[in-house]
C-alpha cells in the first residue's frame, strides 16, 4: 500500500480508507471551492498510471499499452491489473476534461507531483521485496528474491 513503509499498515490503511471516501464526497457535492483540489487529484491519478508504465515493463497490444510484469503478479493476473489501470485513467481524464476544465493547471501540477514519486516508488518496492524475504508468511511471496 502506498505510504505503508512510512506510516505502517494501519496508518496507510487509515489514510486511504478515509481519503478515497472523502474525495468521493467532495466530488459528488460539486462545489467550485474544491475544483482545484479535485483537479490536482485527477492529475495525480493520471500521473500514477503513467508512473506504473515507467516503473514496470510494458508492451503495446491492440493499440493500448499493457504491463507485462508488475508487483510480483503472475502473468494470468496482469490483464486484470491492466484493466484497473485503464479504469483509473478514464475517470481521471474525464474529470480533468469535463469537470474541472478551468482548473487544468492544478491537474498539470498533480501529474507532475506523481512523476516526482518515481524514485520513492522504486524504494517502496525494494522495501516490499525485503519484507517479503524476511516475513514471507505476511507478504507477497512472489516478491521474494
Amino acid at each position: 500500500m502506498v505510504f505503508q513503509p512510512e506510516l505502517g499498515l494501519a496508518g496507510a490503511g487509515a489514510l486511504w480508507g478515509a481519503g478515497f471516501p472523502a474525495w468521493f464526497v467532495v466530488a459528488m457535492r460539486g462545489s467550485r471551492h474544491w475544483e482545484p483540489v479535485l483537479a490536482f487529484g485527477a492529475g495525480v491519478s493520471l500521473g500514477a498510471v503513467v508512473l506504473h508504465f515507467r516503473l514496470w515493463p510494458w508492451e503495446r497490444g491492440s493499440g493500448l499499452p499493457r504491463l507485462t510484469a508488475a508487483e510480483g503478479l503472475r502473468p494470468e493476473q496482469l490483464p486484470a491489473y491492466n484493466a484497473v489501470l485503464y479504469g483509473w485513467t478514464i475517470p481521471a481524464g474525464l474529470a480533468l476534461a469535463l469537470e474541472t476544465p478551468r482548473r487544468w493547471p492544478w491537474g498539470v501540477a498533480g501529474f507532475g507531483v506523481a512523476m516526482l514519486f518515481r524514485k520513492r516508488a522504486s524504494r517502496h518496492f525494494d522495501w516490499v521485496r525485503e519484507q517479503a524475504r524476511t516475513n514471507p508468511a505476511w507478504w507477497n511471496r512472489a516478491l521474494r528474491t
